[in-house]
């Protein structure tokens, strides 16, 4: 067990890490000199970076021990961080998010998959659902404390406490982390051929929606809260520690869950129903808005055990690189999301509307996945991913055999 909290130290970091630069964006502007729009552009590359290593890299050295690209990528990772905390110019910071984001990518798609492989198979959903507690901790607790001590002793003591954490997860992991079941290499027309699987693009697929309706919106949380509420912005810390605590419930919670039933494909549709239902009535409830920001949270966050878990489950050759599909779709959709809303607002529309549009969206991709269910029932096919039918049937049996050969 102490290898999976050293992996979920990992996460915990990683999720800090990829989200309190936003709230340190005028902080950094001014110390840079530069504007907080060209220093925002330090997201965007993190962001990219990690879309584009995750199924990359874990594509092409499947065939490397999982331990060792663990370790070297929370090493990158590390690294990139604490060059983030030396940068002297706006053209350095950029490259030092660049690599950090690299290494982002990679740990956080072999974290996830090497969790689930050091325990019984009973218990993988449990495993999966505490690294993505993790990454959603670093977010809820890591954020608001990154921020208060930048605000105090400067951005780059934060960036060194992030460093910090990353090393220590680096060490520990280097001294206990025993060897993680290899993939078998992967061949180039595999990976692409996960590009276009019937079973993995409509679960990526809702995951990207997901991320776009749902860490997208929150973004803009604030001034969807001042013009549905009457909000200050001031005022908006206990609204984001309702959805952050949400976030943790529906991450830790998941994993039971998914455990407990085995019923991914239910679970993933009540999830994503919670999520369009909780969104939808953010403008309604204005200031009064908690319950929804509790749901909305934990339907966010939840989402991916069960997906990641259906991911797991499919064929060897593509269980790593379809993770890493799904990873890239989550930060993807969360920068799609942000940039959409944010020219939404630019263009005129009220802010309270966006969350019927953030809903809209989910529901699209409730849709996409009810669709997805259909016609691989249809199609009656086995051993493809756990979420194609319910346990007890033959497709279950197919799916939980495949679960075994994925790590």
């Amino acid at each position: 067990m102490r290898k999976i909290w050293l992996l979920i130290l990992g996460a915990f970091t990683l999720g800090l890490d990829a989200y309190v630069m936003a709230g340190l964006l005028p902080v950094v502007a001014r110390d840079l000199g530069t504007t907080v729009s060209l220093a925002g552009q330090m997201v965007t590359v993190f962001t990219l970076a990690y879309a584009v290593s995750a199924p990359l890299v874990a594509g092409l050295m499947s065939g490397v021990r999982p331990r060792m690209l663990i370790i070297a990528s929370l090493g990158v990772f590390t690294l990139g961080n604490g060059l983030t905390a030396l940068a002297p110019s706006l053209a350095v910071l950029l490259a030092s998010r660049a690599v950090a984001g690299v290494g982002a990518g990679v740990y956080s798609a072999l974290s996830t998959a090497a969790a689930a492989s050091l325990v019984p198979e009973r218990r993988r959903g449990r495993a999966l659902a505490l690294v993505m507690g993790g990454m959603s901790s670093g977010t809820v607790l890591g954020v608001p404390l990154g921020v208060l001590l930048a605000e105090r002793s400067g951005w780059r003591a934060t960036m060194w406490v992030v460093t910090g954490l990353g090393a220590i997860a680096l060490m520990g992991l280097a001294v206990w982390l025993t060897q993680v079941p290899a993939e078998p290499p992967v061949p180039v027309r595999a990976r692409l051929a996960a590009l276009t699987d019937r079973a993995v693009l409509p679960v990526v697929g809702v995951s990207f929606l997901a991320a776009v309706a749902s860490l997208g919106l929150y973004t803009y949380l604030a001034p969807v809260l001042s013009a549905a509420g009457g909000v200050g912005e001031a005022c908006v810390a206990p609204y984001l520690w309702a959805w952050g605590i949400g976030g943790i419930l529906g991450s830790v919670l998941a994993g039971p869950l998914v455990d407990r039933t085995g019923r991914v494909v239910t679970l993933v549709a009540g999830v994503l129903l919670v999520l369009v239902l909780a969104e939808a009535a953010l403008p309604l409830l204005g200031a009064a808005a908690f319950p929804a920001l509790v749901l909305w949270g934990a339907a966010g966050w939840a989402l991916q055990v069960p997906q990641q878990h259906r991911l797991l489950a499919l064929r060897a050759e593509r269980g790593t690189v379809a993770l890493a599909l799904n990873n890239s779709a989550l930060y993807l959709g969360s920068a799609v999301g942000s940039g959409l809303a944010g020219l939404a607002l630019a263009a005129g529309l009220p802010a309270q509307r966006l969350p019927w549009l953030a809903a809209a969206v989910a529901a699209a991709g409730l849709v996409l996945h009810l669709a997805g269910a259909r016609v691989r029932a249809r199609r009656g096919a086995t051993g493809t991913e756990s979420g194609g039918a319910e346990p007890g049937g033959a497709e279950g049996e197919g799916a939980r055999k495949a679960a075994c050969g994925a790590v």
